[in-house]
């Protein structure tokens, strides 16, 4: 999505993203480094926990608002995918803390 948005919004001198895209996909590798979702992360729309910060969520918000619907024509799966996890409700990550303390340890 970043890749698409910049492409037609920013100039690059090697033709790639440019340098504040690139910098907001490396902050949201980290974010999501530390995500406590880990591969089972919500889309964002649908998280209980906002981890960019605003300025960061403001540019992912605009980055998404136009290439989500362009998404379907290049990734029609994917885009689709996207829309029905959307709708996947996920436990906070307080109420997943406790179900593990909850439940029977194998030993």
């Amino acid at each position: 999505m970043v890749a698409l948005y910049c492409r037609d919004h920013h100039t690059s001198a090697d033709g790639g993203t440019c340098a504040e895209c690139r910098e907001l996909l490396a902050y949201a590798e980290r974010r999501l480094a530390k995500c406590p979702y880990g591969k089972d992360k919500p889309t964002c729309a649908n998280c209980p926990v906002h981890c960019y910060k605003a300025a960061q969520r403001e540019q992912a918000r605009v980055i998404m608002r136009y290439a989500g619907p362009r998404m379907l024509w290049r990734h029609p799966l994917l885009a689709v995918l996207h829309l029905v996890d959307g709708r996947r409700r996920v436990p906070h990550p307080l109420e997943m803390r406790r179900a593990r303390r909850e439940s029977p340890h194998d030993t």
